[in-house]
């Protein structure tokens, strides 16, 4: 099909799914995803998901942790910073250990076994984020912990994927590079909140003696993207990059023309094809191959971010209902998990076999995450 066919097909998929969603009292989030579920190969086969398509797909996943780093409330972020630092070690420690201690009880060698427990580590705040933006509960205080707790454990997680490739290619992993990724981090977040403030004030101010139409929005978006390829070069996913420059363009004079500017541009078009992506994405043929292993791992991806995230909410002096609430909205996995268990594929740790049941988990905690939400937040 030809690729502006299969953009205005996802488009209209993207409204009306999330539409009939919403009516029948769940986030369009779930609907949008249950559309591109069924015009992706699981079903109708209708949208290849080529280049072009994908290429769109990222773009949205950054410009919607722009907005919610755009839509942050910066003192509270301030306040949960301990908070989801604890919380997310909590929710890393219990997937790995769970996840490890599973494959070893299945008879995967240790290596196999580390590297199912490390795809369980990282969340996909994506559709966390759109469904809390949905549900008005982004700039809570339970909303901001939750994506504050995401980027710490994007990081956590990737450093544990790079001691995993390590101990594969050596057998064994040098404290260096540890400290060296550690230093990277570190040095990113300092550069970015201590140089990358003022020059962003300096570069909005510029940017409006430009008398052309949206240019401040264009400069925007240019920070954007520039953060988001500063994060990926310190190793750092680039969403993570995307969120901290919404954080910083929110303490601006021009945040609140810039939020409706992009909230136009991200759900008119990007956003919408994110959504619909994840469920193009979703191959549900996968579960009808799969065996009892594949099931209890994915059961496992739940519990123990609903309990580890929990843990470490009621730990922070959250409410039960709010530990409960963080622990839903850290369930879901997708890019960094599949990244993870490719990188085990392409390291010889993974056959096709074995590849196909991490896929199986992204599938059931993408598809779950919407109806736990839409419950936890219902209590």
């Amino acid at each position: 099909m030809d690729v502006f066919l299969e953009l205005a097909l996802v488009l209209i998929i993207a409204k009306v799914f999330g539409y009939i969603s919403l009516r029948l009292g769940f986030p369009a989030a779930l609907g949008q995803l249950i559309g591109g579920i069924i015009i992706g190969p699981s079903l109708l086969n209708i949208v290849s998901y080529g280049p072009e398509v994908r290429l769109l797909a990222e773009l949205g996943v950054v410009i919607l942790l722009f907005l919610a780093g755009l839509e942050t409330d910066v003192e509270e972020f301030k306040h949960v910073g301990l908070s989801a630092f604890i919380i997310a070690v909590m929710g890393v420690f219990f997937p790995l250990l769970l996840g490890y201690v599973l494959g070893l009880a299945f008879g995967f060698s240790d290596i196999q076994a580390l590297f199912l427990g490390g795809i369980l580590t990282a969340t996909s705040v994506g559709l966390t984020t759109s469904i809390l933006m949905e549900m008005k509960k982004l700039r809570t205080k339970v909303g901001t912990t939750i994506l504050a707790a995401a980027v710490v454990d994007d990081i956590l997680g990737i450093m544990i994927l790079t001691i995993l490739v390590a101990m594969n290619v050596r057998g064994s992993v040098r404290a260096l590079d540890v400290v060296i990724i550690l230093v990277e981090v570190a040095l990113f977040f300092l550069a970015g909140i201590f140089l990358g403030h003022p020059a962003i004030r300096e570069a909005l101010k510029l940017s409006e003696r430009i008398t052309l139409p949206e240019t401040v929005t264009a400069f925007a978006l240019a920070i954007m993207l520039f953060f988001a390829y500063l994060a990926e070069k310190f190793q750092i996913a680039g969403i993570t990059g995307a969120y901290l420059a919404g954080i910083l363009i929110a303490t601006t004079e021009e945040a609140k023309k810039i939020t409706d500017r992009i909230m136009t541009i991200g759900y008119s078009l990007f956003i919408p094809i994110f959504l619909v992506s994840i469920g193009i994405e979703s191959d549900i043929t996968v579960l009808l191959h799969v065996g009892l292993f594949a099931g209890l791992y994915s059961l496992i991806a739940i519990i123990s971010k609903i309990v580890g995230c929990g843990v470490g909410a009621l730990m922070m002096k959250f409410k039960p209902i709010e530990a409960l609430q963080i622990g839903v909205g850290m369930v879901p996995r997708m890019e960094v998990a599949l990244i993870m268990a490719n990188i085990a594929l392409k390291e010889g740790v993974f056959d096709r076999g074995l590849f196909a049941i991490p896929v199986t988990m992204v599938v059931v905690t993408t598809l779950i995450t919407p109806f736990l939400l839409k419950w936890a937040f219902s209590r």
